[in-house]
């Protein structure tokens, strides 16, 4: 197993293990021989779609000789992990992480003395790691350097404990194991440690050092920790090597930001969740954000979403040319549109909704500005002027259809991390771990664009979500938005529009969302389709529509439409297909809107396993956010 590993995500497609009776099985997928003797040494499953309860009687454990184990991703049902593991006492590398065990770790697992790596991450929520079973695996594997234990019950292991595990460890992983305590600083100092992953342990106490820290860490997780942090120049320059930092949601005390600057192999830096306008008195900073960004730097994912932050949006972010998040929502930004955002070449997701942004959008003054975006959220501020057509122009990522199961995430690292963003879902904010790659959405809502809705709009193909409501646009409704094959919420609602519904929209077959209430529209609604889904909310505050569903009833000859646009419509790349659902669209500003989370889902239906899993992810996700400080995943998580 690689340090990677438990990055790795849920598989699609599975792997097809392919095992031939009679065939010698050192030729079987996922086997590994020894050269020497013909002893099996290593077996790889992971991913390999199995079911059920491994029992200690399994033939898996009369292979002695294993080295390496990996039997990750599979579903075992709840079932423990059994002692029988103990007799592997070859095995170096062990991976049951992502595999749905429950119960207690065995203590038998301590008996694995040669192991390098143990992986028992993110597993039922039920697994659990007592005391006296931790002792004994800190005090016999010796020769660890990579420890998994992301998700595992530890609420009972005393956080002193850590230091007794083997002085070679350089990837600890404990998110989310209910450790309560102090932890001793000098877990930081230990020369060795390149990962340490502590996130939403929110028991959590102690101080990060400000001196003497290992200079290999290079990722260091410390959010939903009440963990203290108090960043002075010599702390920094111990954190040379750090590319991933998140202290999201963190106990800051009197902490200069403008430090982070000096950390010239960031790349990815989470601070959202905190309230620096009250802890960064004295720094300078003011409340504003932290002009960290020195030429040359590696970032490609800042996210300062629910802070307190004011000011303007620093210029220097320019100098990300890597960039491809960029969160600045729910702050008190009092700025104009930040135009230079548009010279950030590998700029995917612009978020900055709920602010004080003023004036207009003036449009590009650089060749591809905006090329590769594809989530553009300024809703909720007061931005005026027409809608930035220039703009759309260039939008090319969205002119696309992308059928990529996979997710927004960075590359070409030796650790993989996922973007994460934080929408409105059923009135509460939400926040989704993972954002798939063909996800599309442009929200302008919540402002006061004026002007007519631009023709071109209708050459985002790939849209999936469109909100521009709650603005005073003029006009019609333009007959190119029929050309959005992909689109699953469209909200036009509270604008000044007039005229009839195009009938093209009927050919919008996956719009399960419709809201183009509170305009000045008139005549028959089409119907067909998915218009025979859409209920009285969807039309209300038109006095001149009629027909289905409203009570009011067509004239004759009233059917007529207005005639076609001259954009020439094309042909729809996007057929029966995979993606997401929408599930609710909100009567007031922001998008409210579901993404997939991971799973495939076919358009055609809404399986009842899809919608639970949906509906249990907003629920887990909305008792987080009702407590104060509440953790949730920060970006770039790993599951």
């Amino acid at each position: 197993m690689t340090p990677s590993s438990p990055s790795t995500f849920p598989c699609y497609p599975p792997e097809k293990v392919l095992w031939k009776e009679g065939t010698d099985c050192c030729t079987w997928d996922g086997v590994t021989c020894s050269m020497k003797t013909g002893h099996v040494i290593g077996l790889d499953l992971g991913c390999s779609m199995l079911y059920g309860t491994l029992h200690s009687n399994s033939t898996l454990f009369s292979l002695h000789h294993l080295q390496k184990l990996n039997l990750s991703y599979n579903d075992f049902n709840r079932s423990v992990i059994s002692s029988s593991f103990g007799q592997f006492l070859h095995l170096t590398h062990l991976d049951l992480n992502s595999s749905n065990f429950a119960g207690q770790v065995p203590p038998e697992i301590s008996h694995l003395s040669r192991l390098v790596s143990l992986g028992l991450s993110s597993n039922s929520g039920e697994l659990m790691l007592e005391p006296i079973s931790f002792n004994k695996l800190a005090q016999n594997l010796t020769q660890l350097r990579e420890l998994y234990l992301g998700g595992v019950n530890m609420s009972l292991v005393v956080p002193s404990s850590l230091m007794n595990l083997s002085s070679s460890l350089s990837y600890l992983q404990l998110w989310r194991c209910g450790l309560k305590g102090e932890l001793p600083d000098n877990l930081f100092r230990r020369s060795n440690l390149q990962w340490l992953d502590l996130w939403s342990n929110e028991g959590l106490t102690g101080s990060f050092p400000q001196y003497n820290l290992s200079n290999a860490l290079s990722h260091l997780d410390l959010s939903y920790t009440r963990i203290s942090i108090h960043l002075e120049p010599d702390s920094i320059s111990h954190l040379k090597s750090v590319e991933k930092l998140y202290l999201s949601g963190c106990n800051f005390v009197g902490s200069n930001l403008d430090l982070l600057g000096n950390l010239t192999q960031l790349i990815e830096l989470g601070l959202k969740d905190n309230q620096f306008a009250l802890h960064l008195g004295g720094n300078n900073l003011h409340g504003n954000i932290p002009s960290i960004y020195s030429e040359g730097n590696s970032l490609r994912y800042l996210n300062f979403n629910g802070n307190k932050l004011k000011g303007v949006i620093p210029p220097s972010i320019i100098n990300c040319v890597n960039l491809e998040f960029l969160d600045l929502s729910n702050n008190m930004i009092d700025d104009t549109f930040p135009s230079f955002l548009e010279t950030l070449p590998k700029l995917k997701v612009v978020i900055l909704r709920s602010n004080k942004l003023h004036g207009s959008l003036k449009g590009p003054t650089v060749k591809d500005a905006f090329s590769k975006l594809q989530i553009f959220d300024l809703s909720n501020n007061n931005l005026s002027g027409p809608l930035p057509t220039e703009y759309f122009n260039n939008f090319k990522a969205i002119m696309s259809v992308d059928q990529d199961m996979d997710y927004m995430r960075t590359h070409n690292l030796t650790t993989t991390y996922v973007y994460s963003v934080k929408l409105a879902w059923k009135g509460l904010e939400v926040e989704f771990s993972k954002i798939q790659i063909a996800l599309t959405t442009l929200d302008l809502s919540c402002n006061k664009f004026t002007g007519k809705i631009p023709e071109s709009l209708g050459k985002l193909k790939s849209l999936i979500q469109l909100n521009l409501s709650h603005n005073s646009l003029i006009g019609y409704i333009q007959p190119s938005l029929g050309n959005l094959t992909n689109l699953e919420s469209l909200d036009l609602s509270s604008n000044l529009l007039a005229g009839r519904i195009p009938q093209q929209l009927v050919d919008l077959t996956f719009l399960q969302v419709l809201n183009l209430s509170y305009n000045h529209l008139e005549g028959p609604i089409p119907q067909g389709k998915q218009f025979n889904t859409f209920e009285n909310g969807s039309y209300e505050g038109n006095l001149g529509l009629c027909g289905f569903p409203l009570q009011v009833k067509c004239n004759k000859g009233e059917g007529q439409q207005p005639p076609p646009s001259n954009f020439e419509k094309e042909d729809s790349m996007f057929e029966e297909g995979l993606g997401w659902k929408a599930v609710a669209m909100g009567y007031g500003c922001g998008f409210v809107f579901g993404v997939s989370i991971g799973y495939v889902v076919f358009r055609a239906r809404k399986p009842a396993w899809f919608v639970k899993m949906v509906e249990d992810s907003a629920h887990q996700n909305a008792k987080r956010l009702r407590r104060k400080n509440a953790p949730a995943r920060n970006g770039g998580r790993r599951h």
